[in-house]
């Protein structure tokens, strides 16, 4: 039994943490003859979309295709997209998403198929694989001498209000 892929998934999961964070979601897609984008707004074989509910009229995300009807220049034009072609989904606002390899189809006989995100973080549009992604590591744990040792105020409990922030250690 072959496995089913976790991709459209995922892309639906993104685009529904976008509009409901009240971010407008975007897709890079690798256009070839599979892919039915006007061609006049596809760059070096690539073209992004705004997929959110206001620029889109009937979005269907299948686990096969996106497809969808939008207003390019006025006119209405009918998009269809295979999940295979979309390199990535991210919001708008803040380019968090997640980035994917596109699987090609007959179109390039070099390509290999794969599945996995290739990051987190996708600044748009100018969208690249990360070559190494960062892993985790545990933190250190201090014994009871150091933290006795330790400078005073830093059993102080964080100051409240304000926004969250996330520190990230290498």
């Amino acid at each position: 039994m072959s496995e089913i892929s976790t991709k459209p998934y995922m892309l639906r999961a993104i685009y529904e943490w976008c509009t409901d964070s009240g971010y407008t979601p975007y897709l890079a897609v690798k256009v070839d003859s599979r892919t039915t984008v006007p061609m006049e707004y596809v760059k070096k074989g690539e073209i992004v979309l705004n997929i959110s509910f206001g620029a889109t009229s009937g979005l269907k995300m299948d686990n096969d295709a996106i497809r969808f009807h939008a207003r390019f220049g006025g006119v209405s034009r009918e998009i269809y997209v295979p999940v295979d072609n979309v390199m990535a989904i991210y919001a708008n606002e803040n380019g968090q998403g997640m980035a994917f390899e596109p699987v090609l189809g007959n179109d390039d006989p070099d390509a290999q198929p794969t599945d996995s995100p290739a990051s987190a973080d996708v600044p748009p549009p100018a969208i690249a694989p990360v070559s190494s992604a960062p892993t985790l590591s545990s933190v250190p744990t201090s014994s009871p001498e150091q933290r006795d040792s330790a400078t005073p105020g830093d059993d102080e409990p964080p100051k409240k209000g304000g926004r969250p922030t996330l520190t990230r250690i290498k």
